[in-house]
């Protein structure tokens, strides 16, 4: 691991930063006189002014290293089944709380890169942020008359995953005042500083474990209202999916409500299916990516960021479509926004995802479309630049049903997972082609070439049970449309063609839906 501490650096070195002087905010000449105001990163001179306001009291500690990077938070893989070593991160080095008295105020001047690139997984960054948020949960006064206060100095807007923007008062040109809820806030900075470990260690010395979830709640308040959500808007393609989603729900034994945002391109039939299955429903207007080419598969994937609009929620998460959930779920409830699991290098799968709605939120998602490139095109890429900063969640949580090592021992070790009951993951999610658009006899991931790496007959067959022990009613919203036949038929002729030696296009197909097709 590359050194993540400067070896040159005195054990307390105040920082310095560029001369220029910064001018005390207006807002300051309401909060009286006498206070005890902590002071991070600020230079001497931008300290003086401070004064007569109160005791002015610098906060020591150990500037982190350049070499230390934001990989070195998140890292694309980790132990999580603890077969090797576990799970470890590296160390943030923060002040020595026990030596600092109570505060009525912490100032912090916030390094800004922008628009450099990569400015905002910057762990300096970071680092003041968390020692901002820890002096106001460890040494903020707080009592009936008087708010923890923190205010910043920054050039780039404070990071939303520790600032919401809820708790913002005010806004001053450069200058930043929040209010924090601290409960909040205390138990953000209580987990793992990146993804380099579990924020939900599900299994603490072995699989079958399960995790001591009053270790959880007691660090939590009881939320006024929570649900489960997802999202469908532009095709009917995903409403059999949505269907099985919200009767697997069920089937875990949740009582948290259910609701799914359509858009008018799903027609009343479907949406009665939809209500009978389980979801409340609440109609939505799209909303379109700024930067997506008409009629591509991603010109209103922004559609999602409604999902901060259900405030009369405290909490939700949303779960793609294309996931059946084979557990209860019900504990992530007790985690913060962002907690998902990881995906590729440093970003989060945006498949379950836990989420706190809040105006000021959406507001924010929809001034930044234009400004924010996805590296994927699509919300996954958008929100990871919007939450940089997020809380892993075991990848059994959200099982993605992908091959990407393409070795018989994955194969292995995945397919044991998909077909285990009772069940080990928590839910499987169905990338590529899907099974209710494949024959029920095999997964036709296996007939196109760049999708074999989806392909699982063992998860295909799971999901297949699983819609036959729903309600028939509901089971008629998974058929095959005319279109649909010509074009797995054409699939299974290319697979020939390509001779893949799996010879998966052999099997002969037993599916009745071939012979009563939908519209």
């Amino acid at each position: 691991m590359k050194t993540v501490l400067e070896e040159n650096q005195a054990t307390k070195q105040k920082l310095k930063g560029n001369m220029t002087k910064i001018e005390v905010p207006s807002f300051m000449n309401n909060m009286g006189k006498g206070m005890k105001i902590g002071m991070v990163n600020m230079d001497e001179d931008n300290v003086s002014d401070w004064k007569i306001h109160g005791e002015t009291i610098p906060i020591y500690f150990e500037r982190v290293s350049e070499y230390f990077k934001w990989e070195d938070l998140f890292p694309e893989w980790i132990d999580e089944e603890e077969e090797l070593e576990g799970t470890s991160c590296p160390e943030i080095p923060m002040p020595d709380f026990k030596a600092y008295d109570d505060m009525d105020i912490i100032v912090a001047k916030l390094p800004c890169k922008y628009p450099q690139e990569l400015w905002n997984r910057e762990v300096f960054r970071l680092q003041v942020h968390l020692i901002a948020a820890n002096l106001a949960v460890k040494k903020g006064r707080r009592d009936w008359s008087w708010k923890t206060k923190v205010v910043f100095w920054s050039k780039c807007r404070p990071m939303l995953e520790l600032f919401r923007c809820n708790d913002l008062v005010r806004q001053e040109g450069d200058w930043w005042f929040y209010e924090p809820e601290m409960s909040w806030l205390e138990q953000k900075v209580s987990l793992p500083i990146g993804s380099c470990k579990l924020a939900l260690p599900l299994w603490a010395k072995g699989i079958d474990e399960i995790y001591d979830m009053s270790k959880i709640q007691s660090t939590t308040r009881t939320a006024k209202r929570e649900a489960y959500v997802t999202v469908l808007h532009s095709s009917e393609s995903y409403v059999c999916g949505a269907i099985a989603l919200a009767q697997s729900l069920r089937q875990t034994g949740t009582k948290r409500d259910l609701i799914i945002l359509l858009d008018r391109s799903i027609s009343q039939p479907k949406r009665d299916a939809l209500a009978a299955a389980g979801w409340q429903i609440r109609l939505i207007k799209r909303i379109r990516n700024p930067r997506a080419e008409k009629d591509s598969y991603n010109e209103y994937n922004y559609s999602k960021f409604r999902l901060w609009q259900l405030t009369d929620y405290d909490k939700i998460i949303f779960i793609d479509s294309d996931i059946i959930v084979l557990r209860n779920l019900d504990i992530l409830f007790h985690f913060p926004q962002m907690t998902a699991i990881g995906n590729d290098v440093w970003i989060f799968n945006s498949g379950i995802m836990v989420i706190e709605p809040s105006n000021c939120t959406f507001n924010f998602l929809m001034d930044r479309r234009s400004d924010i490139i996805s590296y994927n095109g699509g919300d996954q890429g958008f929100l990871n630049e919007v939450f940089v900063w997020w809380h892993r969640l075991p990848r059994r949580v959200n099982f993605l049903k992908n091959f990407w090592a393409n070795t018989t021992l994955e194969a292995s070790v995945k397919n044991e997972l998909f077909g285990a009951d009772p069940p080990k993951v928590y839910s499987i999610h169905y990338l590529g082609l899907k099974p209710w658009n494949c024959y029920r006899d095999y997964d036709c991931n296996w007939n196109i070439g760049d999708q074999r790496v989806y392909a699982s007959d063992v998860a295909h067959k799971r999901w297949w049970k699983f819609h036959d022990g729903m309600d028939e009613n509901l089971q008629k919203f998974c058929g095959l449309t005319k279109q649909r036949k010509i074009e797995l038929e054409w699939e299974r002729k290319m697979a020939r063609e390509m001779g893949f030696s799996d010879e998966h296009w052999k099997i002969y197909i037993t599916d009745s839906r071939r012979k009563h097709l939908i519209n």
